[in-house]
């Protein structure tokens, strides 16, 4: 019955991430790069439906759209909850991740708006630019900015044409130098909060269509180098090999061994590189370069996990002659989402009538950078298949309508908690 009522609210996000899927670089699917003639199309588009919704709009220098509603009797000097999510995308993409995030704000604006509801605080929903990293080395650098911890020196990277950072800012229409005036004031925000779908397929094994994000995963990217020794295919017995493909297939099977044995945590290992040398069909490898990627609920738990694939690599090394090296390169601390918003999303999933499930997420979002300015929380949405970044990527429209009612009744919520405070 619920879905039933909140349906239109998911049509509604249908029909506008229909319409922002078709700015894009490639006629047939969706690519969306940060500070891209499509990047400023979709801004325009989002900014109409921003003052549509009754927010004032603005852009900040990097491209951060953003979309403020005072309710009566509050003021742009007070303080501000913000909700966002990223409107790039990477090459030939799904039409919701990210995107759906920014449309689920500015509806459940809208909403309160029309409803009436009385709240404590401004709303400022944020359209992020660069939450995906694909144009430029580097990743989220337009959340970094409005928690003051954007890096100067990401001015002079440049992309695969050899643009810089400064100059495609330019090219865009806004000005480096005021970056830093994007930052917040701690003290004016409230919070953060980001409706996502969970690019993974928990929810729909489980039948539900809501979730709560514990923590956003701490992540640790490492190179794989084995060196073995190279010989003949047919003459050298396999007992006496030192076969660099061989280690790196049973390294492998550890990793997963590893990973599974700590499900309570969500710790994901992946090999997802693999170059084999020398290439040959009739030559034993002797080099393996490979690339590892290990998520974790906790950090206390990857760091656990990368001391047992540590130990077990020099096992392997010893008993199959080669030499193992396994040197991290990326190393991101875990992103706690805040308890009592948590807890204000669960309580709000019970209230639709639906099991609260509890979940990590195993994927970056724009929340790692806004950590470092408010306390966070996220709603997770489910998705077919948990199919993401990729032209299949779906969300039903009664579950994305649950989704922004679900957020309208949280931002109530934190309202109470606000007044109560008082």
């Amino acid at each position: 019955m619920m879905a039933h009522w909140t349906r239109p609210l998911g049509d509604r996000a249908e029909r506008l991430l229909r319409d922002l899927a078709s700015s894009t670089a490639v006629p047939g699917e969706i690519t969306r790069l940060f500070l891209t003639p499509e990047h400023r199309q979709a801004i325009e588009k989002v900014g109409a439906w921003m003052r549509q919704a009754g927010m004032t709009t603005s852009e900040d220098a990097l491209g951060t759209i953003r979309g403020l509603y005072c309710p009566p009797g509050v003021t742009p000097a007070d303080k501000r909850l913000l909700i966002g999510s990223h409107i790039d995308t990477v090459i030939n993409a799904g039409a919701y991740d990210g995107c759906f995030g920014v449309i689920a704000g500015l509806i459940a604006v809208d909403e309160i708006r029309r409803r009436k509801l009385k709240l404590p605080f401004a709303i400022e929903v944020l359209g992020f630019g660069d939450e995906e990293g694909v144009r430029f080395p580097g990743a989220l650098t337009s959340s970094q900015a409005i928690a003051g911890r954007f890096d100067p020196e990401a001015l002079e990277k440049a992309d695969k044409q050899g643009v810089t950072l400064a100059d495609a800012i330019r090219a865009f229409g806004n000005d480096p130098e005021k970056i830093a005036l994007a930052a917040y004031d701690p003290d004016k925000v409230m919070a953060y909060l980001e409706v996502h779908i969970e690019q993974g397929p928990v929810l729909e094994y489980e039948g539900l269509p809501l979730g709560v994000v514990t923590a956003i995963a701490s992540v640790t990217r490492a190179n794989i180098r084995i060196s073995g020794e190279a010989g003949h295919a047919g003459t050298v017995p396999m007992r006496l090999r030192h076969d660099a493909f061989s280690a790196i297939a049973e390294l492998a099977l550890v990793i997963e061994s590893v990973a599974k044995a700590d499900a309570e945590n969500g710790l994901v290992g992946t090999i997802g590189r693999v170059e084999v040398l020398p290439g040959a069909i009739n030559v034993i490898p002797d080099r393996v370069n490979a690339t590892l990627d290990l998520r974790s609920g906790t950090d206390s738990s990857r760091w656990k996990a990368l001391a047992e694939i540590r130990k077990a690599a020099r096992e392997i090394a010893a008993r199959r002659g080669v030499t193992i090296a396994i040197e991290p390169f990326h190393e991101v601390p875990v992103t706690p989402c805040a308890p009592h918003l948590q807890n204000a999303i669960a309580r709000t999933i019970a209230e639709l009538g639906f099991p609260v499930l509890k979940l990590p997420s195993g994927a970056g979002h724009d929340g790692q950078a806004v950590a470092h300015l408010t306390e966070v929380g996220m709603i997770f949405v489910r998705c077919a298949g948990g199919i993401s970044h990729n032209p299949a990527e779906h969300a039903t429209v009664a579950d994305m309508g649950l989704a922004i009612e679900a957020l309208i009744r949280v931002i109530e919520k934190l309202g109470d908690e606000e007044r109560n405070r008082s």
